[in-house]
């Protein structure tokens, strides 16, 4: 037999709101260290631009499979236009993400020790990838997928950032 006292409690948990930041939501604001211990402000370091931001961490082999294209993204769409903004989220002590980040050949702002900023953000896999517009809202968030990390996977991400870019431009 059903239980009707419980019928206020279902009706009010489905009526809240979704916890993660999607589409739509403003960005939360952060502070963080980069890789030489400044400290970085979000949304700051903007400058009124678009946003690419990555939650990241060096054992994912999505993310490893992923920064090459992420760099070619920047390179193509300029410094002067985009911004992109790497997390270092859920790291477990065995990589250097500093020492990481500074391999990259391509420019970017660097976020270390990022777990509170990434719970902030509700990344609950990585790399968590995100497009936060000039304003601040988040323009597109990439959902779970079942793809091995590698270039199919990649690319797929590629081209989802890259339609969003062209559609906030």
């Amino acid at each position: 037999m059903f239980n009707r006292s419980i019928v206020p409690l279902i009706l009010f948990l489905i009526s809240l709101p979704a916890f993660a930041v999607e589409a739509g939501d403003k960005a939360p604001a952060f502070t963080g260290q980069d890789e030489n211990g400044e400290q970085v402000t979000f949304p700051g370091i903007t400058k009124g631009k678009p946003t690419v931001m990555v939650f990241w961490a060096t054992w994912c082999p999505y993310c490893r499979a992923f920064m090459p294209y992420l760099g070619e993204i920047q390179k193509d769409y300029g410094k002067a236009n985009i911004n992109v903004v790497l997390v270092n989220h859920k790291e477990r002590g065995a990589g250097d993400p500093a020492a990481y980040t500074r391999t990259l050949d391509f420019d970017n702002v660097s976020v270390m020790d990022g777990d509170a900023i990434g719970d902030a953000y509700s990344i609950d896999f990585i790399p968590g990838l995100l497009i936060i517009d000039a304003d601040g809202t988040v323009a597109w968030r990439r959902k779970s997928t079942d793809l091995p990390a590698g270039k199919t996977v990649s690319e797929l991400w590629d081209s989802q950032v890259r339609a969003e870019l062209d559609r906030l431009h």
